[in-house]
């Protein structure tokens, strides 16, 4: 048995499917996790949400940013944009069951005892347990009987700090914020949402989170995550492994095998 996680996958299902031919997936025999954003861009929403609800145990997901925006166009409170390329998916009657069933996804989980998946990453002030906690706390919300009321207060930039005193909308905001959007920080802890460069053409005030450094994150620990196609996957550090490598934007998606640290690709074809 193998265990993948690939990167976004935005629903692009035929780059999806290439790349699952290329290493023999079994849902019988493996099993596949996702950074996030299984959806968002990529012209086969449906397909890829149809395909990933059915391999049930076999597959597992933490939620990106284009997730939660579906969710909030479920719920009326964002409209969808033609780019988001979602209109298969919105007026399927398999709707209700994906939106439920993406509610039910965290925010991060471990691939294995040493491996986290976040979508945007690990915020550096950060532990894995804390993180895991944190998650948590925003499953509950997403699963109670509120969470359009919860997504409703979810869109902001506010707080850029965490602090362990907050509560509430700004508390559940930040978590949100730090796992699904999250690329720099400047300040050593403040999150920046308006630079989307690569960390090469960035300003100088604005640091990678990956490369702020962060005490908590033990040094057998891996954080994988995708969101950040301009990277291209490439930190630089062995702990800290991206996967978003741009597919949706016609270069190519990428699956990590976790067992070897081996990586598999395919270029994107339209």
């Amino acid at each position: 048995m193998a265990t993948y996680i690939v990167g976004d996958i935005q629903g692009c299902f035929e780059g999806l499917q290439r790349l699952l031919k290329q290493v023999d997936f079994s849902p019988a025999n493996d099993h596949l996790i996702a950074v996030g954003d299984l959806i968002g861009r990529g012209s086969h929403p449906l397909e890829t949400l149809n395909y990933l609800h059915s391999l049930e145990e076999s597959f597992d997901t933490v939620l990106g940013n284009h997730d939660l925006h579906l969710l909030a166009i479920y719920s009326g409170i964002r409209k969808a944009k033609p780019n988001d390329n979602l209109d298969t998916l919105l007026t399927s009657p398999t709707l209700k069951t994906h939106i439920n069933w993406l509610r039910r996804k965290p925010l991060a989980l471990m691939a294995d005892p040493d491996t986290l998946v976040s979508h945007a990453g690990l915020y550096p002030n950060w532990s894995v347990k804390k993180a895991l906690k944190l998650s948590s706390e925003v499953s509950e919300q997403l699963q109670s009987k509120n969470w359009k009321g919860f997504l409703a207060e979810m869109y902001g930039n506010q707080p850029s700090i965490w602090q362990k005193s907050l509560q509430g909308t700004e508390r559940f905001r930040f978590i949100v914020n730090a796992m699904t959007r999250m690329r720099f920080i400047k300040n050593k802890d403040e999150l920046d949402f308006n630079c989307k460069m690569s960390p090469e053409t960035a300003p100088i005030e604005f640091t990678p989170w990956f490369n702020v450094p962060n005490k908590k994150l033990k040094p057998h620990q891996k954080v994988v995550f995708g969101h950040w196609a301009a990277l291209n996957g490439n930190t630089q550090l062995t702990q800290f492994l991206g996967l978003d490598t741009g597919y949706v934007w016609g270069q190519n998606m990428t699956m990590l095998k976790l067992s070897s640290g081996e990586l598999f690709s395919v270029q994107y074809q339209d």
